[in-house]
Parts: structure tokens; C-alpha cells; sequence
């Protein structure tokens, strides 16, 4: 029954994840080409391209469609990134990387769950819908390490809990004449059934939650995206890009808001697996 009840919960949680959305511009050569529900973001530049998120698996031919629909060749992507080791962020990573040969550069602690395709995640690993295609890793990453290609340079900060390796992104771009820094966030968000307290399988994870938000409140954030379109807001902020107004994606409010909203139900629910230690 705990497996079935699981079953829907996935499900559930991927109501939007299919949903196309409309390939455009952040600022600069910053883009959105993922789905409604699942972020994906390519940085551009004439020497090839950078993506970040390679969705569902059988999400690939819409990213690939959102590239070319934004002018650019879906050959040209030379790196692949992702936020985390889920199967919504990561399951297209193998096609991907067959259809572009883009090196794939991950953070050291998601490593092993992309090369045994999620089989060692903490939480999901025994569950076979979280599971995806083993793929090479072609550079580990560390805390703080820097990803170049074309002039870009994003920087991945370890903002661990939701998985050990999860990565928030930062860079640099410009919009109107001026220089803005972007934050992609990984995930904050402490998932049902994780347990955040004398977990073998996760020992440090309340420690890791911590670290993370001291590192996310600590990042200066003019651009605030992150791996869910939810968690920024851009159903209601994508219609105000045709307004002329404002770029809307420029939220540094939203960020410490959304930021210290997450934090605050990261300790709400420590606080109540406390009390029931």
C-alpha cells in the first residue's frame, strides 16, 4: 500500500511537467526552453551553448523543438548541466548527450546516482518510476568550481539536502546596458516522507538544509530563476515580458521572500520530527 500511495504521489507531481511553455529570453543570452513545470535554461554564445536541465527523458524532442524555435542549433550544445539528481532534471541527460555529445559536468556528491541512474538517491531509489538511464559523467564538479564556455562563466555553489549534490547556478548577464546576477536555484524544498533526522541513508541531511540556506541568503540575486518555473513565479511573470515595462524576471524581493518562505518550512518540519524523536 506504501508503494501504491507512492505511486500516485509521483504521479501527481507531474501534472505540468509535459505541458509545453514558450521558449524566450531571461535577458541577454539567457533562455528558458524548458516546460511549463520542469526549468531548463540554455546560455548561449558563438563558440556553442550551454544547457542546464535535461528534463524527462521523453521531454527531449521538446527542448530540443524550444532550442531550434529560439534560432539556435540543438547540435551546438556543448555542456550539460543540471540542479539536481532527480529523475524530472536529469532522465534526458543520456539522450541528450547522444544527440549533442555535450560534455556532461556534475557535483560530486550526485555523481553516483547519475552513474547507477538513481539506484543509490536516499529516498527514491528502490522506487523503478525514479529511475533513468545510467549516463557518463564527463566532469565532476565541486563547490565553488566554474563552468566556461564562449565568454559565459556560471558558477556551482553545493546547496545540498534535497539531494546530496544539489547545485544552485549563478552568472552574470546583461540586460537594457546593465549587469545583473542570475541565481538558479537548485531546490530548497524538503520532499514528503524525507526524514531529516537519523536517517542512515542521509545522515547530515538536516546539516546539509542549513548550509544551504546560509549559502542561498548569502548569494547577491538580481535574476531569480530556479529548476521549477513555480518557484520564481513564471506563469505571472512570462506575460509582463511583452508589456515593454520591466523585465519582470528581475526580483531580488522575490528571491529573499521565496528563500526565507522555504526556510522557514525546512524548520517547521525539523521542528516537528524533533518532537517526535
Amino acid at each position: 500500500m506504501l508503494k501504491f500511495l507512492l505511486t500516485l504521489t509521483l504521479f501527481a507531481q507531474t501534472s505540468d511537467w509535459t505541458n509545453p511553455f514558450p521558449p524566450h529570453r531571461v535577458a541577454d543570452n539567457l533562455y528558458y526552453v524548458g516546460s511549463e513545470g520542469l526549468a531548463s535554461f540554455l546560455v548561449t554564445s558563438p563558440q556553442g551553448h550551454i544547457l542546464i536541465n535535461s528534463n524527462l527523458e521523453s521531454e527531449v524532442p521538446q527542448l530540443k523543438a524550444s532550442v531550434e524555435k529560439l534560432g539556435f542549433r540543438f547540435e551546438d550544445v556543448k555542456i550539460l548541466l543540471i540542479s539536481h539528481a532527480h529523475w524530472d532534471h536529469n532522465a534526458g541527460s543520456a539522450k541528450i548527450k547522444e544527440l549533442t555529445k555535450a560534455k556532461y559536468m556534475v557535483m560530486d556528491a550526485d555523481v553516483p546516482e547519475i552513474l547507477d541512474g538513481g539506484k543509490s538517491n536516499f529516498q527514491y531509489g528502490r522506487d523503478p518510476q525514479s529511475l533513468v538511464r545510467p549516463t557518463t559523467v564527463d566532469r565532476i564538479l565541486h563547490d565553488g568550481d566554474t563552468v566556461r564556455l564562449g565568454g559565459n562563466t556560471l558558477t556551482a555553489h553545493l546547496t545540498p539536502g534535497h539531494t546530496k549534490g544539489c547545485t544552485t547556478w549563478t552568472l552574470t548577464v546583461k540586460d537594457g546596458g546593465k549587469s545583473y546576477n542570475a541565481v538558479i536555484i537548485g531546490s530548497p524544498n524538503v520532499n514528503t516522507g524525507y526524514k531529516l533526522l537519523d536517517n542512515p541513508a542521509y545522515p547530515g541531511m538536516a546539516a546539509d538544509f542549513e548550509k544551504t540556506f546560509k549559502v542561498l541568503k548569502s548569494l547577491p540575486c538580481d535574476l531569480f530563476l530556479g529548476a521549477h518555473g513555480a518557484y520564481y513565479g513564471l506563469a505571472a511573470k512570462y506575460p509582463k515580458l511583452k508589456s515593454g515595462g520591466a523585465n519582470p524576471f528581475v526580483d531580488p524581493s522575490g528571491y529573499q521572500a521565496y528563500v526565507a518562505e522555504r526556510e522557514q518550512a525546512f524548520r517547521k518540519e525539523l521542528a516537528a520530527q524533533q518532537r517526535l524523536r
